[in-house]
């Protein structure tokens, strides 16, 4: 399943999870979404899988992590193709 990152902003909330939509260009290309996980392992990073908590405007499938970075909660979205 190849993925690639997308750049979002939140635009509320819809049945209970939050709605994203995606804005400007595409970010990297993975030719798989574990390329990504594997990478942030190594980093020493913990992330956190948030897919079933939001949904991405015009998106069929996508994937959603979130991550600790100082006092910020980072997330990063992809859209799996």
């Amino acid at each position: 399943m190849p993925a690639t990152e997308l750049t979002v902003t939140a635009a509320g909330t819809v049945a209970g999870k939050q709605l994203l939509i995606p804005t400007g260009q595409e970010g990297t290309y993975y030719p798989h979404i574990q390329d990504w996980l594997t990478a942030q392992r190594k980093n020493k990073k913990v992330v956190k899988d948030v897919s079933a908590q939001v949904l991405v405007k015009g998106i069929k499938q996508w994937a959603a992590f979130e991550e600790k970075a100082g006092s910020k909660t980072v997330r990063t979205v992809f859209k799996i193709t």
